[in-house]
């Protein structure tokens, strides 16, 4: 089963009084491309979790973002106030050195850096766990997302190969009245030249000239390479890049097919098949 690069995941543990979230997406992208947005109370663990994700989405342009919301127990902020007397009396000393009557030292105390700091609880071992079973989940989900979007584009792939292919089998019913085409019109030329010819010498230039037009080895691998796209679908591994090759060598099998055509009926379809195929190029580089 083929499995899309887009996809979304959600999922929140609690703790005390905290909702921890996590979140996982992804977009299209040739690499891995993971960047995170982890709460300061997490960020610790960080490396950790930037690995399990990155296992998990195998390839795309990613995001993990772990948040705490709803935190009835805030950090408090508490006064440095050694550093605060310093600054105060730094400040008043320079203040009464220059004869300057200023009533909001305290204000600007205040804001020097390092006065207000925040304490910060230590992370439990519970809350640790709670967090790794919300990315567990997280990522479940987004797996799950990105395999019903998988699912389909392999119903579209179908569709659009089963396209293909009816197009080729138009295509052979044509092709007695191609060949008898490039025959009537080479007979044509040649008898306009009015000289003689060696008939045994004209007929063997011509199938020589009809074997270069013929395409029969064109639908064959054609069909096989049609065939081999969809057994490449249902593999386990991710096979997206696999995809992108098998779709390269289907266009060098139409275009061969269009090269050889001489038949304007055959040329339509072989532009409606390079339609088709485009059409599955650009969804195979959204697979993963």
């Amino acid at each position: 089963m083929i499995r899309s690069m887009t996809g979304f995941g959600k999922a929140s543990g609690e703790f005390q009084h905290k909702k921890i979230n996590v979140e996982v997406r992804s977009l299209n992208s040739k690499q891995l491309d993971l960047s995170t947005r982890i709460s300061g109370h997490y960020r610790e663990k960080e490396h950790a979790y930037r690995g399990i994700a990155g296992k998990a989405i195998v390839r795309g342009k990613s995001e993990l973002s772990i948040y705490i919301e709803n935190n009835a127990e805030q950090p408090k902020a508490v006064i440095n106030q050694e550093l605060a007397q310093n600054y105060y009396q730094d400040i008043k000393n320079l203040a009464d050195s220059i004869n300057e009557s200023n009533t909001s030292l305290l204000g600007q105390v205040l804001r020097m850096p390092d006065v207000m700091k925040t304490e910060r609880s230590e992370t439990e071992e519970g809350e640790w766990s709670i967090v790794e079973n919300a990315i567990d989940e997280a990522l479940h989900k987004f797996n799950s997302s990105r395999e019903q979007e998988g699912e389909k584009l392999g119903i579209d792939f179908k569709m659009r190969l089963g396209i293909i292919l009816n197009l080729l089998s138009e295509i052979e019913t044509l092709e007695g009245d191609r060949m008898e085409k490039v025959k009537e019109r080479l007979t044509t030329n040649l008898d306009s030249l009015k000289i003689e010819v060696d008939q045994n010498r004209f007929e063997q230039e011509l199938i020589y000239y009809l074997e270069k037009y013929d395409i029969t080895e064109e639908k064959v691998r054609l069909r096989a390479h049609c065939e081999y796209f969809i057994e490449t679908m249902n593999e386990k591994e991710a096979q997206g890049k696999k995809l992108g090759f098998i779709g390269q060598e289907l266009g060098r099998e139409i275009n061969t097919i269009g090269s050889k055509a001489n038949h304007s009926e055959i040329q339509k379809m072989v532009v409606q098949m390079k339609d088709e195929l485009e059409k599955i190029k650009e969804q195979v580089l959204n697979v993963l």
